[in-house]
């Protein structure tokens, strides 16, 4: 009998922290594969080398392209190989799962923004042709996941279940994406904190910051190139990490993406 290949999956982290012991258990708890996993700047440059076009699933828990300091933040895009090597994957049909903080990413990359379908930004900028405030941030928020599509993603699910963990006000393009989960959570700036004030050392403050009113959804896909694209925003920490039914997200999407 002819014997089984182990799937691929490629790992990127790094540019945000996060533990790193409750995560790699993570990685390897989501089902058969030979897992990868590479930690920025080393990241940027192996996927500029091909990393990332030969392996059958990507995941991106990743926030490239920033350097905070003395009260600010910079910064800067990914170089043309990565960025050749993230279009050609996606014009060959190989798909992506982003996590969580991956949505701020590549800050000046805006295609990064256009693929996923959404932006976290530190620092107010534009969005859609309009300028915008800097995002929201709020951590160990209790809420109730509430599942709103029947979807390869999603197969297995509960129609709600509870998670505490962190959420963004930032922006989505609801019209864009096609959406899996919602949080019952009210996505208005006195619910969060400004994200440039905490860069600027003002943790945990809304103090004169306006953000208009968000999405609360969570979790969507959409057709990047040629490639299904999903962005599920939970995953601050190891307490969500070790979620049941996040892993089961985690591993459905994956699936999803390598169209298994």
């Amino acid at each position: 009998m002819a014997r089984t290949l182990q799937r691929s999956l490629l790992v990127l982290s790094g540019g945000h922290p996060y533990e790193a012991e409750p995560f790699d258990e993570l990685i390897h708890s989501l089902g058969d594969w030979n897992v990868t996993h590479l930690v920025h700047p080393r990241a940027e440059e192996a996927v500029a080398d091909g990393a990332a076009d030969h392996a059958d699933a990507l995941l991106f828990y990743d926030m490239g392209g920033y350097s905070f300091a003395d009260g600010g933040v910079t910064s800067c895009r990914p170089s043309e190989g990565f960025r050749s090597a993230i279009r050609r994957r996606f014009a060959a049909g190989k798909g992506a799962v982003a996590m969580h903080h991956a949505l701020a990413g590549w800050a000046d990359w805006p295609e990064w923004a256009e693929m996923l379908g959404g932006r976290f930004l530190y620092q107010a900028g534009r969005w859609k042709g309009q300028d915008v405030s800097d995002s929201g941030y709020r951590h160990d928020v209790e809420y109730d996941a509430e599942v709103i599509a029947s979807h390869p993603v999603t197969d297995g699910l509960p129609s709600t279940f509870p998670l505490r963990d962190e959420l963004y006000l930032c922006q989505i393009d609801e019209s864009a994406v096609h959406p899996l989960i919602r949080a019952s959570h009210k996505f208005t700036s006195d619910n969060f904190y400004s994200a440039a004030l905490a860069v600027s050392g003002q943790m945990y403050s809304n103090a004169g910051w306006n953000h208009s009113e968000g999405s609360n959804l969570v979790a969507w896909w959409r057709k990047a190139g040629d490639a299904p694209l999903v962005y599920l925003q939970f995953g601050d920490g190891p307490q969500t990490y070790a979620d049941p039914n996040v892993r089961r997200l985690i591993g459905n999407a994956l699936t999803f993406t390598t169209g298994a």
